[in-house]
């Protein structure tokens, strides 16, 4: 027989508003039955708490239901909490302690981490350092059979949880809360985290916790910030969920993953925060390259040759390899045929496709010397994200859709190629069963990927492959092992089942002068100035 589910709780900032807290929690219970328990993030306590506190200290007053608090995160509340190790406040409110595991009768696991993030070692009490993460870590993760926790509770927010995922509205989850809780949650796997401390309501889409098609289905993990008690934009602050044990469910159903789900947000940092160590990350230094020869009459000036530029930084962990011999579309290079670029960003710039299928077949490249989408770092990926973005909506108000793909084979420098297909020509279900349909006829295995994964969970750098993505979120893969058709992407495109344009499947035979070439992207570059966030930038 299945577990019974326990019914849950969860609170943001409390702030010394116990009346307006277990009042709600009161009417909750009275309309929908008695929950097990009520979890607080955040500051509990504020600096009006006494009175109110007083009550249900002396017992005068009661909680409602069992509460267990985290610590202090200021100086001014430190005094609320006499027992660093956890103890009772009152009676039915707990406090958990400063770092630690909760596992009640029922084989819930709570992990805990009270207080923000400090820099010091010891940090002071309302705080906690990379040393109390480190052995949090240690003590759970040397568990036999560690598989991760059922819930875990900071105060901050988890650094970058946005990524990947739904906008979090006014919270820049770039900048906002502790890398340190990120490190604990991309390492403890909880199904729910909880945190608060930002005033804001966010629940971010399911995340999951294995590699797409290299490891075993683990579950998925849920981050919910909840804000204050009794905020006057009523925005959300008490959270109900039921929860099985992890420990009792069955693993099938455990593992389980929902249509929403995204790539972990965490992964990617983590390995880079290992990376970090030189003075000059890789991805400032191409930035500036291009900035030199689009307009010469600037004073700036550049090396001459490659040889001067790589020997200025040796052995750069982030470095993007420089090209070895001329390459076509490092925008520094002399090579480029810079009449064809539409939009240059921070990281990347857009370019009209030489001998394009279409006239607004368009490409997104790095602008420093990157291979492919794998070998990115988190800020060219952010703008590639971006570029995406904006040439999706600008093709939709264009009465079309694009395709996109990338061929990492026999070539040397990324080219996202960005193909729009009218909308009346096609479904987007037209166009991934024409890949499939074509790839099976020359003994391609191309592969669906998950909605939200991450390429970079399907192939590691250096691996050639083919991948394709559509505006939908659709992503179809395939690794190649051996000979490749160079114009697949193009062939499939220009077949009579989509654009039926078969004359235009290679590029080559595409040519067009110069003059028509400039004329189309002067076009392009005025028709997407409404979308090209460069601009505003």
């Amino acid at each position: 027989m299945a577990a019974a589910p326990l019914r849950v709780l969860a609170c943001g900032d409390v702030e010394g508003r116990l009346e307006a807290l277990f009042g709600r929690v009161r009417a909750i219970q009275g309309k929908s039955g008695r929950f097990d328990m009520l979890l607080c993030v955040g500051n509990f306590f504020g600096s009006t708490s006494e009175t109110e506190w007083a009550e249900y200290r002396t017992g005068a007053k009661k909680a409602p239901i069992p509460t267990y608090v985290l610590g202090a995160n200021d100086q001014e509340t430190v005094s609320y909490f006499p027992d660093v190790s956890g103890c009772e406040l009152a009676e039915n409110i707990t406090y958990l302690g400063r770092r630690g595991l909760y596992s009640g009768t029922s084989g819930l696991q709570i992990a805990y981490l009270s207080g923000t993030e400090s820099q010091d070692e010891p940090a002071p009490a309302y705080s906690f350092s990379a040393k109390d993460v480190a052995e949090l870590k240690t003590s759970l993760l040397s568990t036999p059979n560690f598989k991760g926790v059922d819930i875990l509770l900071t105060s901050p927010w988890p650094r970058d949880v946005g990524t990947f995922a739904n906008s979090a509205g006014e919270i820049d989850t770039k900048k906002c809360g502790s890398k340190l809780v990120s490190d604990l949650a991309a390492s403890l796997k909880p199904r729910y985290h909880f945190a608060a401390l930002e005033k804001a309501y966010y629940e971010r889409l399911p995340y999951r916790n294995h590699t797409v098609l290299q490891e075993t289905p683990q579950h998925v993990s849920r981050f919910i910030a909840l804000a204050d008690v009794g905020n006057t934009s009523k925005k959300k602050y008490l959270y109900a969920f039921s929860i099985v044990p992890m420990s009792l469910m069955d693993p099938a159903e455990l593992v389980k993953q929902p249509q929403d789900v995204t790539e972990n947000p965490y992964r990617k940092s983590r390995k880079e925060a290992q990376k970090t160590k030189a003075p000059l990350c890789a991805e400032e230094e191409p930035a500036c390259q291009f900035f030199f020869d689009l307009n010469k009459h600037q004073g700036k000036k550049r090396p001459s040759d490659g040889k001067e530029r790589g020997n200025s930084q040796p052995k750069q962990a982030k470095k993007p390899p420089q090209p070895t011999g001329p390459c076509w579309f490092c925008l520094a290079s002399p090579e480029v045929e810079k009449h064809l670029v539409v939009s240059i960003g921070t990281h990347c710039y857009l370019a009209l496709a030489k001998g394009g299928l279409l006239p607004d077949h368009v490409l997104i490249l790095p602008i420093g010397h990157y291979q492919s989408v794998v070998d990115l770092s988190s800020e060219v990926v952010e703008e590639v994200t971006k570029y995406k973005s904006a040439l999706k909506e600008f093709f939709r108000s264009k009465g079309k859709r694009y395709v996109l793909f990338e061929r990492n084979y026999r070539s040397q420098h990324l080219q996202l190629q960005v193909i729009p297909v009218p909308l009346d020509h096609c479904t987007s279900e037209d166009i991934k069963e024409s890949f499939i349909a074509q790839a099976q006829e020359q003994q391609i295995e191309l592969l669906e990927i998950p909605e939200h994964s991450d390429i970079t969970q399907v192939a590691q750098p250096g691996t050639p492959y083919f991948y394709v993505e559509l505006d939908t979120g659709e992503k179809l893969f395939h690794r190649i092992r051996g000979r490749f058709p160079l114009h697949f992407g193009r062939e499939v495109l220009a077949s009579e089942a989509l654009l039926a344009l078969p004359q235009r499947a290679d590029w080559r035979r595409c040519a067009a002068e110069r003059a028509e070439e400039a004329a189309q992207a002067r076009a392009f570059r005025r028709d997407f100035q409404p979308f090209d966030f460069a601009l505003r930038a």
